[in-house]
């Protein structure tokens, strides 16, 4: 598709370029042009307009501010959307000058916005979802672009995150795995502690026992009193 822009004001409206209708030539639309009433020579550059690059053009205003942009871009989908403002389109119906800036502005949009938007939204792996160009009423010019991650992006984001959550789950398995054991070897240490005490309070309590104690205000008499412990002794002859 050609859409290259015009050359001169001497051929804003020449026709013979246009690649995608030839039904129309371009001194018959040039005739026609000059002929035709105020408002069906809006309309008749209008549908030049759409032959020469073969979208529709809206004609509306769009207002500046965000929320109006939003409005108008939410209702586009792919890249071949032009708003143009009534009063702006009126002008470039009667007025050479403006016919060839606006209409560059447009080409410029066709010829390298869209591939440059193309590529950038293909580099960081996003799809786009609209694209246009929008002329206001005061003659101001925007470009909006709308997009989302492309279903390949989002597969693999979603695959990393699932990878992620589950080696999450896994770390806290074993962690838990881990604080099971440590639990049940404290306990261990803890049963064989008590184990080995218990022996040790036994051992003691028999030697203790076995022993014979006396007690005594004189060494005589301590020595008695230690005999008297041991009970009776039993001698062999």
């Amino acid at each position: 598709m050609n859409i290259g822009g015009i050359g001169s004001v001497a051929n804003a409206y020449q026709y013979a370029n246009l690649t995608r209708s030839n039904k129309v030539s371009s001194p018959d639309f040039t005739s026609s042009m000059q002929e035709a009433t105020a408002e069906n020579k809006v309309d008749a550059y209008k549908n030049y307009l759409q032959d020469k690059y073969g979208v529709p053009i809206t004609v509306t205003s769009v207002g500046k501010d965000q929320n109006s942009m939003d409005r108008f871009a939410g209702g586009t989908a792919g890249s071949g959307n032009v708003a143009i403002a009534p009063n702006i389109l009126k002008q470039m119906a009667n007025d050479p000058e403006k016919a060839a800036y606006y209409e560059k502005k447009i080409s410029d949009y066709f010829n390298y916005g869209v591939p440059q938007t193309d590529a950038f939204m293909a580099m960081i792996g996003h799809r786009k979802t609209s694209e246009g160009l929008v002329i206001h009423e005061d003659g101001t010019v925007t470009h909006y672009l709308s997009g989302e991650e492309s279903p390949e992006k989002v597969a693999k984001f979603e695959a990393e995150q699932k990878a992620k959550k589950e080696k999450k789950a896994k770390q806290a398995r074993e962690a838990q795995e881990r604080a099971k054991e440590v639990a049940e070897e404290r306990h261990r240490v803890q049963e064989e502690m008590y184990h080995n005490r218990s022996i040790e309070s036994v051992l003691y309590d028999q030697v203790y026992n076995s022993r014979m104690m006396a007690y005594s205000d004189s060494q005589e008499g301590l020595l008695s009193a230690y005999t008297l412990r041991m009970g009776p002794i039993v001698t062999s002859l």
